[in-house]
């Protein structure tokens, strides 16, 4: 019998590769430009709620690039408590196979991986939707993907005024002094979402609430205002999308599905005020170049994105060609 061996990468490994973050913005808008094309096969996510006292779930994401013939699934973990034992809140693994074969190619740390693909999704969404002179950010939220949201989008617009907020004084304080050390330019440090947002061409709501809360409220956005929300419990006004001229998503089926408690736009579609005919467009069909994106500087342009399977397999792929060829890792047998 053939011996089957496959490849482990551990975050360790994967920081040795000389990964940027234009290396994966690049994979995510390649493969966004797939989805526009129908070169993916995506399936809904799932949710794992275990009996655990509310302390967090697993979202379990799967698909298969057809251009790049990898199928894959990843199961991540959403804990937001995580941080009183110093862990992320979100850790993951993501496992790469043969679509021939069936056979398991690698085991691979999807922790940063799903950071950055999150921060790279923000960072598309805004090349294609957001003003291309916008000069000032608002981000809600510390967590993980919030630096990859807040480096990868000032490697496009050079951001004059970076607002940043969470709800612990400790991380954004933290979160403001570690940009500002990176990019080399000052980032103000907020008490309030309305300080932090109001006024902002860019806004990114990345919180981590327990309950809804309307942190983002529909006053805060000014004609040209581009707005990624993306909280796992919604941080909107339930009214905000009057405010709206063009809402766009990754994907409207997965815009759906899940435990109708999670997603930042849930409550608008519970309550009917997101239906598809509101849906301007997946931003697959923006990207690949079927649909228009922003066609005037009033626009105000909600992004929603959820995160798609696919997204972490095009990252993962790229990482494990790295790897291949710079025979990282370790080797396990699997039989």
């Amino acid at each position: 019998m053939t011996r089957v061996w496959l490849r482990y990468l551990s975050g360790a490994d994967i920081d040795t590769l000389g990964v940027t973050g234009a290396d994966i913005v690049d994979a995510v808008e390649d493969v966004l430009a797939d989805h526009g094309n129908d070169r993916v096969v995506f399936e809904p996510r799932t949710h794992l709620v275990p009996d655990n006292g509310g302390k967090g779930h697993f979202n379990i994401l799967r698909g298969h690039l057809s251009e790049k013939q990898v199928s894959g699934v990843k199961v991540v973990g959403d804990f937001v408590t995580n941080f009183e034992r110093g862990l992320p809140s979100e850790m993951a693994l993501i496992l790469l196979f043969d679509p021939e074969t069936g056979m398991p190619r690698a085991i691979v740390d999807g922790t940063m991986i799903t950071d950055a693909r999150t921060g790279a999704m923000t960072a598309v969404g805004a090349k294609h939707l957001a003003r291309p002179d916008s000069r000032v950010l608002g981000h809600i939220g510390a967590r993980g993907t919030a630096w990859w949201n807040v480096v990868l989008l000032d490697s496009i617009f050079d951001f004059d005024e970076i607002r940043v907020t969470s709800k612990r004084p400790e991380s954004r304080e933290a979160f403001g002094a570690k940009l500002a050390e990176q990019l080399g330019k000052p980032v103000r440090v907020c008490a309030t979402a309305e300080e932090t947002l109001d006024g902002a061409d860019i806004m990114v709501e990345a919180s981590r609430l327990i309950e809804p809360e309307p942190l983002v409220r529909k006053e805060f956005l000014r004609p040209g205002t581009f707005l990624v929300p993306y909280g796992t419990i919604s941080a909107l006004e339930l009214d905000l999308l009057d405010a709206v001229d063009k809402v766009v998503v990754d994907n409207w089926r997965e815009s759906q599905s899940g435990n109708p408690r999670f997603g930042a736009l849930r409550p608008q579609l519970n309550a009917g005020l997101l239906t598809e005919d509101r849906v301007h467009a997946e931003i697959g069909d923006i990207v690949a170049g079927h649909r228009p994106g922003r066609e005037h500087d009033t626009e105000r342009i909600l992004f929603w994105h959820r995160g798609l399977s696919t997204t972490d397999l095009a990252v993962a792929h790229m990482i494990l060609a790295r790897a291949e060829a710079a025979d990282a890792g370790i080797m396990l047998p699997y039989r």
